[in-house]
């Protein structure tokens, strides 16, 4: 049974989160996302395949990154949003011509899905609303991700966020799963370390 207490506290944090990303302007996205991606090309050379969230407004851009995988892998995994089940299925695309505008805004590859299977994935890349120096992730409120990553603990989960996202302590519950690393453009968060 979720927390009343714990469930306000990330309510206030979403929000917060929400006005501090909204004062981002567009270049400041597309500059600090591009540096982001950078890195995160870096910390996946060698693991294949990978599962990429397609990135809506304000969030952290995985265009660039979605197209040096495809370009460098010839594929990537990307999310489709059950929302019936509250589940995410996977789809391999070879192109990101295939993405359109789908369930939450959220770029899909509406009638060109092609099959993938969640122990196949090495490694996911996690949007987020806002983070802490220990690599606690407060998304979007809905549990996709918690849910798609609970049970599978050998697939590595990198999330990204714009620095100014960082907050002093996310609360968790037992279902919520912490990052393994959370890549901003000021520097990269380790599970339970400070940034390098």
């Amino acid at each position: 049974m979720p927390d009343p207490e714990i469930q306000t506290r990330k309510k206030e944090l979403r929000n917060h989160a929400r006005t501090v990303r909204s004062m981002l302007s567009p270049s400041q996205i597309e500059e600090k996302s591009a540096c982001i991606c950078r890195v995160v090309q870096h910390i996946l050379d060698g693991i294949d395949p990978v599962m990429v969230y397609v990135s809506k407004p304000l969030e952290v851009n995985t265009r660039d990154l979605i197209d040096y995988l495809i370009t460098s892998r010839g594929q990537v995994i990307v999310p489709v949003i059950e929302t019936e089940t509250r589940t995410l299925r996977l789809s391999y695309i070879k192109s990101p011509s295939v993405l359109v505008k789908s369930t939450f805004h959220v770029p899909e590859p509406v009638g060109n899905e092609i099959p993938a299977r969640p122990n196949e994935v090495r490694a996911v890349v996690v949007p987020m609303l806002a983070f802490d120096q220990s690599c606690n992730r407060l998304g979007y409120g809905a549990g996709y991700y918690d849910r798609f990553l609970t049970g599978l603990p050998h697939i590595k989960k990198i999330g990204l966020a714009f620095s100014c996202m960082e907050t002093g302590c996310i609360p968790c519950e037992a279902n919520d799963v912490k990052m393994d690393l959370v890549v901003t453009e000021a520097g990269i968060y380790r599970c339970g370390g400070d940034p390098v």
